[in-house]
């Protein structure tokens, strides 16, 4: 990548293909940010790159690719795919770009020192926790197929609901329907996969509305 590309794309600013970082401090955070890409559209990791746009550089871009690197093998499962290269900013800055593509072994998590899992998703300009029903969609949406399922009760209260409502959630649906959360997020997830309805996830919750292209139908 050259300077002046470099340029440009930290002139727009943070979104949902890219992230700055100024150094590579705490790293075990930083990788949060390369699962959120990997899990959602991909994405840029620009370090050496304030929030606030300047462009400082790294002093010594070695030992931060290493401990990068070290941290994405270490923490990181299943591996992920991505690409690493330097921009020269000044005779003894460099800045360092990380190119993770979207994936299609999703959801990768973060893996901490004790064993926990937890996958990240990226909205906007933030990587947020992915929920539950996320997980389920990443996980079950891997290959192209057709979803099929048996349109009854719950779906047509399902129906019912977003009618009177422009969204739903898990939470509102069960209650609702009067089912299970655990059955009313299997039946969102489904309908999600299916194309009937679209997820929004949220810092707090997900969203469900019906899909534009079959409202068209």
């Amino acid at each position: 990548m050259e300077l002046r590309l470099l340029k440009e794309l930290v002139k727009k600013g943070e979104g949902e293909h890219v992230e700055f970082k100024l150094k590579s401090s705490h790293p075990e955070k930083i990788v949060r940010e390369v699962v959120a890409f990997a899990n959602t559209g991909g994405g840029k990791l620009f370090v050496g790159v304030g929030d606030d746009k300047t462009i400082k550089g790294l002093k010594d871009a070695d030992e931060d690719e290493f401990t990068l690197t070290r941290a994405i093998d270490k923490y990181i499962y299943p591996k992920i795919s991505y690409k690493k290269e330097r921009v020269p900013v000044s005779s003894d800055r460099d800045v360092l770009v990380l190119t993770i593509p979207r994936s299609v072994d999703k959801p990768h998590y973060v893996v901490d020192e004790t064993g926990t899992r937890q996958a990240y998703i990226r909205v906007e300009d933030k990587s947020l926790q992915a929920s539950r029903e996320m997980k389920e969609i990443m996980r079950r949406g891997r290959g192209e197929r057709d979803i099929r399922f048996q349109y009854g009760d719950k779906e047509q209260k399902l129906m019912k609901l977003l009618d009177e409502k422009q969204s739903v959630t898990v939470d509102l649906f069960a209650t609702f329907a009067g089912i299970p959360r655990k059955m009313a997020s299997n039946t969102l997830v489904v309908m999600v996969l299916a194309r009937i309805l679209e997820v929004h996830p949220q810092e707090m919750i997900d969203k469900f509305t019906m899909s534009i292209g079959y409202q068209s139908n």
